[in-house]
């Protein structure tokens, strides 16, 4: 393996990916515009940090119908959390607390979801079966989420070829976390079983800036069909990561697609670098095999230390640990993603799963920064009778947490021998990834029986496919074929009044420019003078483009049509112009200007005097014509 393989991010080339094997997969959840949640009837959308009441509960994991449990349950299991539900009653009802079965699952939804698995080409699943997915992090009270899978085997176009689409599946959404320290975790419930779909994407994405641009692609073409809500926390993504030699991450809970790129690059380094790290392991002698490491409690040999943490920890009535990895000298300052190291992949263990969450939650010998003096290192390692080729790793807590964190460096560094470890890593505010938890496995699903199969008709299925919107990108196409600048074309691909620009072009005959300009960028225009745009509704603009195919207003006009509307509530056409009116205007027009000399100088004060009055009732181009003529007599 090439140490070299990665440079800087910015100097980074798609030749540079091939040769590491980056591969990477989508998994896009988003929720769906519903008046109601999947499985009852309470409303879905409803935001509130007010809550009427707490609920503590604590998670355990059950047995998979083969009578095996999964990892990641035993792993949060390990945790001890308390888990405390904040509920509002206007959002939550007995269903999401697991104290009354389910409803039928939501139509809407569902006819949402098969609208949009249509738009990916896929194959509809034409009976579904529920299923429960273990979620033993406490962000679904009932330990599961209820889910189901809508189509498979569809695609998109990408990049000059078809990006596969595995799965598309239909989902309730879980809580949203308020905080998560020590052994106690905070959710609010109000977005708790708001319907969501999940897109699950092939792992053919072979750049970090690849998989940023599918994700584009995907936010673009659900946000086309309206039925999709938009904001804050409505999407997230989850992105899968791996590298020649390693092994399939995933980054959960990605909010802003503009953060996969680093994210993916710094995980993909990541699995290169744990690989080197496997191989100087080896070097040293050092497999699953023959690694060798021990614990041992140490609070005796630094209970005097001048260093501030531990001496604070000690006071308090702490105990600490000491972690002896034998032959790993030296390693935990190896890099793996940017300005990172290994100790980080053990102080992220620690703190997830022993609920350290006071950094910094453990020192080493490795350090290059001054932690213990060098004679209480010195201490420690005649102690634990370590010798120079291994590496000393101190942990406090309480008995129970400290001995679970030297427990889990233990379980982490034996890892290191292994490769790279199967996890759900968590997006970094600085790009990097940090250790979430292990990675599911198939045993965290199982049938749920308090739902019966549904039948997906063909009836429902051709209802559904009529109304479905013509694709992103073939409006793309027509909408450079017409010429339209360029900053509207993707914004109005996307936007609900798609389809009243190809009325309007197709069969009034509007110019597609003038049109587009109007739908994007006017309501922009309108916002920042603080008007209401959310009441520039289809009816109106119907109404304002059809008076202009009419001729009862202006395309000149539209902007101010549309601020007179929001600003005085009333119609802001003005009456149809009379056969002698423009004769006036034009005459008064060139009394006014008599004194002057230069006829090009008259006729452009006669034109702003003109449109002046008679703006949005006549064509500046007939006007100009007719005042060209008497201007030439």
């Amino acid at each position: 393996m090439d140490p070299s393989a990665f440079k800087a991010y910015v100097k980074m080339k798609e030749a540079d990916y091939a040769a590491v094997g980056f591969r990477s997969g989508l998994e896009i959840h988003q929720q769906l515009l519903t008046k109601k949640k999947l499985f009852c009837r309470c409303p879905a959308g409803c935001y509130s940090t007010a809550y009427d009441a707490e609920i503590l509960r604590h998670m355990r994991p059950t047995l998979s119908e083969l009578g095996e449990y999964d990892g990641t349950a035993l792993m949060e299991f390990k945790t001890r959390k308390e888990i405390i539900y904040r509920i509002n009653h206007d959002t939550v009802c007995t269903y999401e607390m697991d104290d009354t079965p389910p409803f039928e699952l939501n139509a809407e939804a569902l006819d949402s979801a098969l609208a949009i698995a249509q738009l990916y080409g896929c194959a509809l699943i034409d009976e579904l079966h529920i299923a429960r997915k273990q979620y033993l992090d406490g962000s679904i009270p009932t330990g599961f989420q209820r889910t189901t899978i809508v189509g498979v085997d569809g695609s998109i176009p990408f990049d000059n070829r078809r990006l596969p689409i595995v799965q598309l599946g239909l989902e309730e959404d879980a809580c949203r976390e308020v905080s998560d320290i020590g052994h106690e975790r905070i959710y609010l419930t109000d977005r708790l079983g708001m319907p969501l779909i999940e897109t699950v994407t092939a792992p053919e994405l072979y750049t970090p800036q690849q998989a940023a641009q599918a994700a584009q692609i995907f936010r673009r073409l659900v946000r086309s069909t309206g039925l999709v809500r938009t904001g804050i926390g409505a999407a997230r993504q989850d992105v899968n990561v791996s590298v020649t030699g390693g092994t399939r991450i995933e980054i959960k809970g990605v909010s802003r697609i503009p953060a996969i790129p680093l994210l993916t690059y710094n995980e993909a380094m990541r699995q290169w670098n744990l690989l080197l790290l496997r191989q100087e392991l080896q070097r040293r002698g050092i497999t699953p095999q023959t690694f060798s490491a021990e614990y041992r409690e140490v609070t005796r040999l630094v209970r005097r230390t001048r260093y501030l943490p531990l001496r604070q920890a000690i006071d308090h009535g702490l105990i600490v640990q000491c972690v002896i990895l034998r032959g790993f000298r030296g390693l935990l300052r190896h890099q793996t993603q940017t300005q990172t190291v290994f100790a980080k992949e053990l102080s992220d263990r620690v703190r997830v799963i022993a609920c350290l969450t006071t950094l910094p939650n453990l020192i080493h010998s490795d350090t290059l920064s001054e932690t213990l003096s060098s004679s209480e290192w010195q201490s420690i390692q005649r102690s634990v009778v370590a010798d120079a080729d291994d590496t000393l790793v101190l942990v406090w807590g309480n008995a129970i947490d400290a001995e679970s964190a030297a427990k889990e460096i233990v379980i982490r560094a034996r890892e290191a021998a292994q490769g790279v470890p199967s996890e759900t890593r968590q997006a970094l505010a600085d790009g990097t990834t940090g250790f979430e938890r292990i990675l599911p496995g198939p045993d965290r699903m199982y049938p749920d029986t308090d739902l019966p199969p549904l039948r997906v008709t063909a009836d429902r299925v051709q209802r559904i496919r009529v109304g479905l919107p013509q694709p992103i990108w073939e409006r793309e196409a027509w909408y450079h074929q017409l010429g339209i600048p360029a900053d509207t074309i993707e914004p109005l691909a996307v936007s609900p009044w798609a389809e009243l620009f190809r009325e309007a072009v197709q069969e009034w005959h509007l110019s597609a420019v003038r049109t587009a300009v109007a739908l994007i960028h006017f309501p922009k225009r309108l916002r920042k003078k603080g008007l209401p745009i959310k009441e520039l509704d289809e009816p109106l603009l119907r109404r304002l483009f059809s008076a202009v195919r009419d001729r009862q207003l202006d395309a000149d006009g539209l902007l101010e049509a549309m601020e007179t509307s929001l600003r005085n509530k009333t119609w802001p056409i003005p009456p149809p112009l009379e056969s002698t009116e423009l004769e006036r205007e034009i005459a008064d027009a060139l009394k006014q200007t008599e004194t002057l000399s230069d006829n090009r100088a008259r006729l452009r004060r006669c034109m702003g005097l003109i449109m002046h009055s008679l703006r949005g009732r006549v064509d500046g181009a007939q006007a100009a014509q007719q005042l060209q003529h008497l201007l030439n007599r």
